[in-house]
């Protein structure tokens, strides 16, 4: 009995030294310098829903094996509005601070990239890298006010042309002013330079990383993520509703790498992909109803159309380019089906070039399909009509084959003789005919077909 005191006092010495590392609050801040864990998450690229959902589900994993600060590293020309948000929402919701490091050397935080990097506790740049430009983008595009004519007056106040214009510029205002108010409050969160925020939306103006410290647009200037960790270590930092003093120096960096299903859709997002799944989907079901039961194409096709309408819907399509571009494969199969003199190619051809150029929005950067990809499909589209139409001119002035009127000019051996007014046998297009002829002929005799009767050949000798 006497055995359970001395278990007991022993358990608790042992369990003494283990307090300071559960502690809560600001005894974590005393942990000795490496001891803790940093995730780093790289952003490399356009950002969109692949992007996003890859900083979602890599800063949870963070978060779950104990990371005590996030290492955001940026390097992209932009992206999608709704994406940049739905990865600030999370940077903002995150329960350990997150450090936006942009790098490495000749890296950029452009246009979404640059709100991203406001929104860190702790934003830093490395050497020979820039930001800004962060002008929103109209996935519509704005359309110029016209011009008027020569000898007309310009368009008087109320005009129809005047009231169309105010309404874009209502609404590309509505845009612009809601961007500069968001990233002015992410500037206020974390008490940098607005003045300059602004004018990256209004004026889409930039700066290096050497003026972006000076500016206090950035909080300074790191080497690398060891020197990050370094000149952030000690920093007392806003997370969520409490104050954090930053505890870094030293620690050990975990690189958290995107999952399959990330990576996929990384994958199918690429708008050239996605236009490119798009196609091999209808062309797929089209050699599917004009060859029924070859199931390969129809199964392939019908998966790729399904992925890629997915991937369309997640990205800036312009429908009226989608539009086009059914209709310019319409015309081509059209015109395959029933040749004409090319006017359903030529329009189909137009069509689909229109459509695929306009598919998708340009003026978002990165989210636009490759030209190149466009103009080889056109040549190759080209290729095909000139080759069906240089077909069916051939084939009107080839000589018939079948029928009555190709077998006159048919000729022939007698298989045996023939007397005047007679009939016998010879080999026609290595068949055997009666044939009946008003001379006498020998058998092997060259003759050539005049007439058909039924089954019966009129000839006539060479």
């Amino acid at each position: 009995m006497m055995r359970w005191p001395w278990l007991a006092g022993m358990a608790i010495l042992l369990a003494l030294p283990l307090r300071p590392a559960f502690a809560a609050g600001p005894a974590a801040d005393a942990s000795p310098a490496g001891a803790g864990m940093v995730a780093q998450i790289t952003l490399a690229g356009p950002i969109g829903p692949a992007a996003a959902e890859y900083f979602d589900d890599a800063a949870k994993r963070a978060v779950a094996d104990g990371a005590v600060a996030i290492v955001l590293r940026l390097d992209t020309p932009g992206g999608l509005s709704d994406s940049m948000r739905q990865i600030i929402a999370g940077m903002l919701a995150s329960e350990v601070p997150v450090l936006v490091y942009v790098a490495p050397g000749g890296a950029r935080a452009a246009s979404a990239g640059t709100y991203i990097l406001y929104a860190g506790q702790i934003a830093a740049m490395a050497p020979a890298t820039h930001l800004g430009a962060a002008t929103p983008v109209q996935l519509g595009g704005s359309r110029p006010m016209p011009l008027p004519k020569a000898g007309e007056p310009p368009a008087s106040p109320g005009s129809a042309a005047e009231d169309e214009a105010t309404a874009e510029d209502a609404e590309a205002q509505k845009a612009m002013n809601d961007a500069i108010a968001y990233i002015r409050s992410l500037a206020q969160l974390r008490g940098r330079n607005a003045q300059w925020a602004e004018q990256a939306v209004r004026g889409a103006a930039t700066l290096t990383a050497s003026e972006a410290a000076q500016q206090h647009v950035i909080d300074f200037v790191a080497t690398d993520v060891t020197d990050l960790l370094a000149r952030a270590d000690g920093r007392k930092v806003r997370v969520g509703d409490r104050d954090v003093t930053l505890r870094v120096k030293g620690a050990s960096v975990r690189e958290y790498a995107p999952g399959a299903r990330t990576r996929f859709l990384a994958i199918i997002t690429n708008p050239t992909i996605a236009y490119l799944l798009l196609l091999a989907g209808i062309f797929g079901l089209l050699l599917e109803a004009m060859h029924p039961g070859a199931m390969l194409p129809g199964i392939a096709g019908g998966i790729c159309l399904l992925v890629g309408l997915y991937a369309l819907q997640l990205l800036p399509v312009n429908y009226a380019g989608l539009a086009l571009m059914a209709l310019g494969v319409g015309l081509l199969v059209a015109e395959a089906a029933n040749p004409s003199v090319g006017a359903f190619g030529v329009g189909g051809l137009v069509s689909f070039v229109v459509g695929s150029v306009m598919l998708m929005n340009t003026g978002v950067p990165g989210y636009g399909v490759n030209l190149g990809v466009i103009a080889g499909i056109a040549v190759c589209a080209a290729a095909l009509l000139a080759l069906i139409v240089w077909l069916v001119f051939r084939s009107r002035r080839a000589h018939q084959v079948t029928g009555d009127a190709a077998m006159l000019v048919d000729t022939g051996e007698l298989l045996e003789p023939v007397e005047a007014g007679g009939e016998a046998w010879m080999m026609v297009r290595g068949e055997r005919w009666r044939v009946r002829c008003d001379s006498s002929l020998p058998a092997g005799a060259r003759v050539h077909v005049v007439s058909r009767q039924g089954l019966l050949l009129r000839v006539e000798p060479l």
